[in-house]
C-alpha cells in the first residue's frame, strides 16, 4: 500500500492521525511518516487499516467513492476487491441458492436482497450504480435470429445475435443503466470459445452497438496466489478514456507465492470439520488436518493407475502432487470429485485433498488481516463455489487501477449533468 493508499483508506475510514495510531499500536508519528512518503508501513498495518475499513464500510459508516452491482455473484469475489478500492455494492444477483447462502453469510450488513436469476430482473428494478461487475458464464451465440433478420431485410447487431444467452442480459442492462464503467470476467479460453465468434459478438456489443471503450487481458494469478490460474478481464469505460487494461503492469507470475503460504500450519488453532486439536502430551503442534481429507488407498491407486495409463498413451492426464513450495494446478469446480488437480504430499500416507479452508486461502478469500471467510455449505459445494470464485488480490489490483478513471468519469459526468436520452444513448 502506498503512502497516499494509506492515506486515503485511513480518511475514508473516518480516522484521524492520531485516532488510527491508537487502533493500530504505533506513535501519530509513524502515522504521518507512512503518510509522507519518508517510511513505508509494514503490510500488516496496511492489512489492519483495510480491515477495519471493510468492517465500517459493511456498518454503513463510510461514504463510498463509487457505487457498483455484482451480477452472476457467486460468493462475492469480484465484489471483495472493488469494495476494497472504496466501492459500494447497491445490488446483487446470484441464481444458485448454496452460492447465495455463502454470500449472505459474508456480507451479513447488506441494505439490499440477493436476487436470483437475472433473466427475470427488469433492469428498472436495479439502482443506479457507477460499476457494472458480472463474472458472466459463457455460452455461444446463435446466428438463427440475425439469419432471420436478414431474409427480412433488417438492421441487425451484434446484441440481436446474443439474445438467448446470459450475456444479453448483461448487455440490456449495461444499455439501460449506462454505468462509467464495467468489468466482465471470463475463463481464458472465452478468445476462441465458438472459433472466436462468442468474444466477436462480445466485443461487438459492446464497443459497436452500446458505445463502451474496451479493453482486455488475460492476467495467471499465479502472481498473486499460489496457482496456476489465466483469466480473461474485459473493462469498459462509457466516456473516452486513456485507460487500457492490456498495456498495464500486473505481478509476474514467477515470483509468486508457494503453497506453504496457504497450507495449514501446525501452529494454527483447531477448527472444526477442517483441523482437529493435537492430543499429544508435550506436543509442540495445536492442530493437524483432519484425516478425512487424506486418499482412501482405493482412490489412490485408481489415481495412480489411470495417470500411467495415459503417460503410456502418450496424453498428459493424471494428478497433480504437490509439496509446501511448488504451485498449484487451476482449482476448478470437480475438486469435489477425487481433488486430482491439486493434492498434497503427505510423509508415510497418501495425499490429501486441500480442505475448503485451504481453498478460500488459494483463492485469496482469507488474508492476513482480515476475518477469515465464513464457510457455511459442505465440503462439496465449497469446493464447487471456490473452483468457480475469482482470485480476489486479482481484482484488488484491477480494481485500484480502474479507481482513478472511475472517480474521474464520475466528477465528469456530476459536472455535465444527467446523461442525455439515457434509454436511446446505445440505439
Amino acid at each position: 500500500m502506498s503512502a497516499l493508499e494509506f492515506r486515503e483508506t485511513r480518511e475514508r475510514a473516518g480516522l484521524s492521525v492520531e485516532e488510527a495510531a491508537i487502533m493500530l499500536d504505533v506513535a501519530a508519528k509513524t502515522v504521518y511518516r507512512w503518510e509522507s512518503g519518508e517510511v513505508v508501513p509494514k503490510p500488516v498495518y496496511a492489512k489492519e487499516l483495510q480491515r477495519h475499513y471493510v468492517q465500517e464500510q459493511a456498518k454503513g459508516n463510510v461514504i463510498p467513492d463509487f457505487t457498483f452491482i455484482d451480477l452472476f455473484a457467486g460468493i462475492g469475489g469480484i465484489r471483495r476487491g472493488f469494495a476494497a478500492a472504496g466501492g459500494k455494492c447497491v445490488f446483487t444477483s446470484e441464481w444458485d441458492t448454496y452460492a447465495q447462502k455463502t454470500y449472505r453469510a459474508n456480507f451479513p450488513d447488506d441494505d439490499h436482497e440477493i436476487r436470483g436469476d437475472v433473466t427475470e430482473i427488469d433492469a428498472a428494478e436495479i439502482p443506479d450504480h457507477d460499476v457494472l461487475l458480472a463474472g458472466f458464464p459463457c455460452q455461444p451465440f446463435s446466428i438463427a435470429g440475425v439469419s432471420k433478420k436478414n431474409s427480412l431485410g433488417r438492421v441487425h447487431g451484434f446484441m440481436d445475435k446474443a439474445q438467448g444467452t446470459l450475456f444479453f442480459d448483461v448487455l440490456r442492462i449495461l444499455k439501460a443503466k449506462r454505468p462509467a464503467a464495467f468489468l466482465l470476467e471470463n475463463v481464458k479460453n472465452l478468445k476462441s470459445h465458438n472459433r472466436g465468434d462468442t468474444f466477436e459478438t462480445i466485443k461487438g456489443a459492446l464497443e459497436n452497438d452500446l458505445g463502451y471503450h474496451v479493453s482486455t487481458v488475460v492476467i495467471d494469478a499465479k502472481g498473486y496466489v499460489p496457482q496456476h490460474r489465466e483469466r480473461i478481464f474485459i473493462v469498459g469505460f462509457r466516456e473516452e478514456t486513456k485507460f487500457d487494461i492490456s498495456t498495464l503492469k500486473f505481478r509476474d507470475p514467477k515470483a509468486g507465492p508457494r503453497l506453504d503460504s496457504v497450507l495449514h500450519a501446525p501452529h494454527e488453532e483447531p477448527e472444526e470439520l477442517f483441523t482437529l486439536p493435537a492430543i499429544e502430551a508435550g506436543s509442540n503442534e495445536a492442530s493437524f488436518v483432519n484425516p478425512k481429507y487424506t486418499l482412501s488407498d482405493k482412490l489412490w491407486n485408481y489415481l495412480q493407475g489411470y495417470a500411467a495409463k495415459h503417460k503410456a498413451a502418450g496424453n498428459g492426464f493424471g494428478f497433480g502432487l504437490c509439496g509446501p513450495n511448488d504451485t498449484a494446478r487451476t482449482l476448478s469446480a470437480r475438486y469435489y470429485k477425487d481433488g486430482s488437480e491439486i493434492l498434497i504430499a503427505q510423509e508415510g500416507r497418501n495425499p490429501r485433498r486441500l480442505t475448503p479452508r485451504e481453498c478460500a486461502r488459494l483463492m485469496g478469500f482469507d488474508q492476513p488481516g482480515h476475518a477469515p471467510m465464513k464457510i457455511p455449505v459442505s465440503d462439496t459445494r465449497a469446493y464447487k463455489q471456490f473452483g468457480n470464485a475469482v482470485a480476489v488480490p486479482v481484482i484488488e489490483d484491477i480494481a485500484r487501477k480502474m479507481k482513478p478513471y472511475i472517480m474521474a468519469a464520475i466528477l465528469e459526468q456530476d459536472e455535465a449533468g444527467p446523461l442525455f436520452a439515457e434509454a436511446g444513448a446505445a440505439e
